[in-house]
């Protein structure tokens, strides 16, 4: 096993602590000792790499892995890429969202094939907003701090989340506060924002946030935390289309993986958790038409569970970091060779 002394450091520097990091590490295990059995160097891909955590641990744990580090944000992967330096011929960034399935099959090693074609030992996709971006008050992610509100992951593509303030349709906004948010009051918030906007669109986080103390009934602000975490959680989702990235990343990542490989999903939202859970209910069942006695051949599971449901923080783990509070986690291996 490798070492790196810093890692620890560094994640307590940065403010960043990884979640469910050591279960991570035991989850993954396996494949990096099968390809060493193969004689061959694993290669696991980190989706959503936010300020390298997972992955510098994983490096440092693992001296034979490689990983491929693939962020949106252009700033998280420049701070990720310097933070990973030791780990350089090892590590390789790939700007793009997680599900540019073209982006990451050409950055792959030229040695990562199976039968099949381009092959992986294991996908890591941490999803949600990253600790740098709720951290880095210009970004407009936090309802604490006052900000423009931008919300974008990629902040050089894409509408912000003024614009979508300034531009949806009150029922399409109310949409949005009631299913990516669970906001009770979203049809009151969606009118308020178009009665205001007419004459002064909402342009900054405090703005937003004064709009939602005026809205949201006192009686209601009693309990359910800070009245600005379900809107900007749901205006978060939508300016970046996070549903929609992770409907196409989890069937796309598990048909990349080889034979043994793994997939480790970890959900912060109940929306992610269902997407995740329908695609690996599938792919963990028997395709054989029911009533047959026997399984028919090639149409077994094309995965096994390794986690019994979704894996919950504990207690202890909640302590050190709150942020692992709402985490689920689902890991699969894959148990049948991939059509070519």
């Amino acid at each position: 096993m490798a070492t790196e002394p810093d890692a620890d450091r560094d994640d307590a520097r940065s403010g960043h602590v990884p979640v469910f990091l050591e279960r991570t590490i035991e989850l993954f295990r396996p494949v990096v000792d099968a390809a060493t059995t193969e004689d061959r160097r694993p290669v696991i891909v980190d989706g959503t790499l936010g300020l390298g955590g997972h992955s510098s641990h994983l490096l440092a744990e693992f001296e034979t892995l490689r990983v491929l580090g693939v962020d949106r944000d252009p700033a998280a992967l420049e701070m990720a890429t310097r933070r990973l330096t030791a780990f350089r011929d090892r590590f390789t960034p790939v700007h793009a969202r997680f599900d540019d399935f073209d982006a990451v099959v050409a950055a792959l090693p030229a040695d990562s094939r199976d039968d099949a074609g381009p092959a992986i030992d294991g996908i890591l996709l941490d999803f949600g907003v990253s600790s740098m971006q709720l951290d880095v008050a210009d970004r407009g992610f936090a309802y604490s701090v006052d900000a423009p509100l931008d919300m974008r992951m990629d902040p050089s593509t894409g509408p912000t989340a003024a614009d979508i303030l300034a531009d949806y349709p009150r029922d399409d906004l109310a949409r949005i506060f009631r299913v990516y948010g669970e906001e009770r009051f979203a049809r009151q918030i969606a009118a308020a924002i178009v009665r205001r906007r007419d004459t002064d669109p909402l342009r900054t986080s405090s703005e937003l946030v004064e709009l939602l103390y005026d809205t949201i009934p006192q009686g209601a602000r009693r309990t359910g935390g800070h009245p600005g975490k379900r809107v900007f959680q749901a205006l978060r989702i939508e300016v970046n289309a996070e549903l929609e990235a992770v409907e196409n990343a989890v069937p796309g990542y598990l048909d990349l993986l080889r034979g043994g490989g793994r997939a480790v999903f970890m959900a912060y939202h109940s929306l992610e958790d269902k997407i995740v859970k329908r695609e690996l209910s599938t792919r963990t069942a028997s395709r054989t038409p029911a009533g047959l006695p026997v399984e028919l051949p090639g149409h077994g599971p094309e995965f096994a569970a390794i986690t019994r449901g979704a894996e919950k923080a504990s207690p202890t783990e909640i302590d050190h970091n709150p942020r692992s509070a709402s985490v689920r986690v689902r890991c699969v291996r894959r148990i049948d060779g991939r059509i070519p």
